[in-house]
C-alpha cells in the first residue's frame, strides 16, 4: 500500500550539481573576440570617478557594484548580440536607474509584497535538473486588484529567484499554470512584465512551461507575442509531460505538475521559511564579495563557491576561450 508524503511547507535548500562545479561553466566565459569588449565594460564602471548619469547621488553603492558581476555584464552584452560596449553600457545603466527608481533596494520589502503573496499566486519552490530554480505563476490564486504593487512582487520574487541560484546557475524555469479559468492580466500589466524581464533581467530566462492554456488565454499570448523577442519566445513551451521530457525529477515538481513533491502552501510557514533563507544566502554572498575585494567585475562563480563551500572550491581564473562560437552555444544554453 502506497504511503501518502507528508506534505512540505518550506522551500528546498540550493541544490549543488557536481558537474556544474569542476570549473567555471564555459557558457558564461566570452570568446576571445569578445574579451577585450568585456573587460572595456568593467573597466567603465570601475573608474572611481563614476557615477550613474541623470541619478542623485549617482556614486556606485555596493548593492550595485556587486550586482555588477562578470556575469551579469556578460549576460547584458549577450542581450545586446555584442553590438559594442557602449550599448551595452547604455541597457546597464537604464537598468542601475531602474532599479533604484523602482525600489529594488529600499521600496520593495518583504512586507510591502506580503499581501501579494498571502494565497501562493507565485511561489519559488524546487529546482529543474539544470539546478534552475523554479518559479511557479498560479493566477488562479488571485487575491489583489492590478496595481503596480503587483509589478514589486514580481521583481521581488525575480531577486529571490537569483539568490538561490547555485554556483554555474544564472537563470531560472517559469512555470505557468492557467488551470481553473484563471484570468489572464490587462495589456498593460503584461506589457510592464514583458518590460521588466527582458530590459531589466536579460538572459535569466532559462524556459518558460505553461500548462492548461484556454482559448482566451492563448489569444491574449499571441497578442503580446509581438512585444516578446525571439530568444524569449523559443524559450517557450506548452503543455510539457516536465518529468517525461526529463525537465524535472519528480521529487523536485510539485504535484499539480504531475511531480510526486508533496508541497502545500501554507503562507504563515512558507514565507517567513523563504525571507529568511534568502536574507541569510544573500548577506553571505554579500561578505563572500566583500572579502575577494568588492568591487564592480568580480564572478558570481567565485563568490558562489566560496559562500556555499567556505573556500573548498578556490577561485578560478578566468580561462581563455579559443572558440569564438562560445557566445552562441550560451545563447542556446540559458
Amino acid at each position: 500500500m502506497a504511503v501518502d508524503k507528508e506534505p512540505l511547507y518550506e522551500p528546498p535548500p540550493v541544490p549543488h550539481l557536481p558537474e556544474k562545479l569542476t570549473e567555471f561553466p564555459p557558457a558564461h566565459a566570452p570568446s576571445v573576440e569578445h574579451q577585450p569588449v568585456l573587460e572595456e565594460v568593467i573597466k567603465y564602471f570601475s573608474d572611481e570617478s563614476y557615477v550613474i548619469p541623470q541619478t542623485e547621488d549617482g556614486q556606485l553603492r555596493d548593492e550595485e557594484k556587486f550586482w555588477l558581476s562578470y556575469e551579469c555584464i556578460h549576460r547584458y552584452l549577450r542581450a545586446t548580440k555584442w553590438a559594442g560596449a557602449k550599448t551595452a553600457i547604455t541597457r546597464l545603466e537604464d537598468t542601475l536607474r531602474w532599479r533604484r527608481e523602482f525600489g529594488v533596494y529600499d521600496l520593495i520589502t518583504p512586507a510591502h509584497v506580503e499581501p501579494e503573496a498571502l494565497t501562493g499566486k507565485m511561489v519559488s519552490f524546487g529546482y529543474d535538473v539544470d539546478g534552475r530554480p523554479a518559479l511557479y505563476l498560479r493566477p488562479k490564486n488571485q487575491n489583489t486588484e492590478e496595481s503596480i504593487r503587483q509589478m514589486h512582487f514580481l521583481t521581488w520574487m525575480l531577486e529571490r529567484s537569483v539568490d538561490l541560484m547555485g554556483p554555474g546557475v544564472e537563470n531560472l524555469a517559469l512555470m505557468v499554470d492557467f488551470a481553473a479559468r484563471a484570468k489572464p492580466p490587462s495589456l498593460s500589466i503584461a506589457r510592464m512584465t514583458v518590460n521588466i524581464l527582458q530590459n531589466h533581467y536579460p538572459e535569466r530566462l532559462g524556459r518558460a512551461l505553461i500548462v492548461n492554456v484556454p482559448f482566451f488565454v492563448n489569444v491574449f499570448l499571441k497578442l503580446i507575442a509581438p512585444f516578446l523577442d525571439p530568444v524569449t519566445r523559443d524559450k517557450m513551451r506548452f503543455n510539457p509531460s516536465c518529468v517525461s521530457d526529463g525537465l524535472f525529477t519528480s521529487d523536485m515538481l510539485i504535484g499539480e505538475w504531475g511531480g510526486d513533491c508533496p508541497f502545500e502552501y501554507k503562507h504563515e510557514v512558507y514565507w517567513p521559511a523563504l525571507v529568511q533563507m534568502c536574507e541569510k544566502r544573500r548577506a553571505k554572498m554579500m561578505d563572500t564579495w566583500r572579502s575577494l575585494g568588492g568591487k564592480v567585475g568580480l564572478r558570481e562563480w567565485d563568490v558562489k563557491c566560496s559562500t556555499d563551500f567556505s573556500g573548498d572550491v578556490n577561485a578560478h581564473d578566468t580561462p581563455v576561450q579559443t572558440d569564438e562560437t562560445t557566445d552562441e552555444k550560451a545563447d542556446e544554453q540559458s
